[in-house]
């Protein structure tokens, strides 16, 4: 165990944990809801540091992020634990068995191994990173020593104080909503009592720090599909993140406790599409839908293809070096150029 940083002491030998919006209020003995931090002797423990329950290399497409470094190759790794109960999570053996349970390895090992495996990042991601983020925030700053850049894949239901310690190392985040933050569905399907801390903690990352951020929201059919809900995610985001943030709608797969749904129609989410460019935000995008025509990145300009994707995998590159569009000379707001690897193993040039 390690004692954590994001705590405060209150009478009686409590404490109170600040890593995410649920402040958990701990007395002595007792576990925060994310089955990874402790009160021992009235100072918060931290029972996974430096235990990776995973470690996986994937395309950054997977997180979903397409508009920072496309086509690197990112290092996921993940304790145990998380501080949201989905009824749906793909993950759950990993975030809902709430079991201390991984590897050992240190912070610099877990950076010299992503760098080993020729990864140009780190992900922290299959549960929330906040709840382990001082763990996530010293193999971070190793990160940043080898070279390699940091991204959270997270619910966002965090506290200022996670966002100041994120400003320390983290370079990119994407923040997942589900059902698009509807009220009663995350208060059944996620146990949260409201979205209100995750809008509250995109706007302190937008104000306060410069980490590039990426929007991502769950469709569930029958209960998360509300075209009224998707609007108001969609004007929000254009209001207070811009109209050139992406915007990624995800298709529900059944998993979990909820086997007996179905997955999302494809035209389901090809009208969430149409509500966010209609509300005006620029780059919208469908996931887990190979092949379809909207998981491409159109010039917001003139609306030719300027990344061509199947899946993960990036298809083709019609940018410059300075990522204008190669048709009309608009700059597409993406940072960093198509990744090496991709040019020489699988890129096909324009127009194949």
């Amino acid at each position: 165990m390690k004692e954590a940083e994001l705590y405060v002491p209150i009478q009686g030998g409590k404490v109170k944990c600040t890593a995410c919006a649920r402040y958990c209020q701990l007395g002595e003995g007792q576990i925060g809801l994310c089955g990874i931090r402790q009160n021992v002797g009235g100072k918060l423990q931290l029972l996974s540091y430096g235990k990776l329950f995973t470690g996986h290399i994937d395309p950054i497409e997977k997180k979903p992020v397409t508009h920072y470094h496309p086509g690197t190759r990112i290092f996921s790794v993940a304790t145990s634990g998380c501080n949201w109960l989905c009824k749906y999570c793909q993950n759950y053996d990993i975030s809902q068995r709430r079991k201390i349970e991984g590897i050992d390895i240190g912070p610099r090992e877990v950076a010299f191994l992503a760098k080993a495996q020729a990864c140009q990042g780190i992900a922290y991601t299959y549960n929330q990173p906040t709840i382990f983020i001082e763990f996530a925030r010293d193999i971070g700053l190793e990160a940043h020593k080898q070279g390699l850049f940091n991204i959270f894949v997270s619910n966002g239901f965090d506290t200022p104080d996670s966002v100041r310690m994120m400003s320390e190392f983290l370079d990119c985040i994407t923040v997942d909503f589900k059902g698009s933050g509807e009220l009663n569905f995350v208060r059944k399907f996620i146990g949260i009592p409201s979205a209100d801390p995750i809008f509250e903690t995109l706007l302190e990352i937008k104000r306060k720090t410069k980490i590039h951020i990426e929007i991502t929201d769950l469709i569930v059919p029958q209960v998360g599909d509300s075209l009224e809900a998707a609007r108001k995610l969609s004007k929000w985001v254009y209001d207070n993140l811009g109209p050139e943030m992406p915007m990624h709608f995800l298709r529900f797969h059944p998993d979990y406790k909820m086997m007996d749904f179905p997955h999302t129609p494809i035209k389901t989410l090809e009208e969430h599409h149409k509500v966010a460019k209609e509300v005006g935000l620029k780059y919208v995008y469908l996931g887990n839908v190979p092949g379809h025509p909207l998981e491409h990145t159109y010039c917001a300009e003139c609306n030719e293809i300027v990344v061509r994707r199947y899946g993960y995998d990036i298809t083709g590159w019609y940018l410059d070096s300075k990522n204008n569009c190669q048709f009309c000379g608009a700059k597409i707001p993406i940072e960093g150029g198509l990744a090496s690897t991709v040019q020489e193993e699988r890129f096909l040039p324009a127009f194949f």
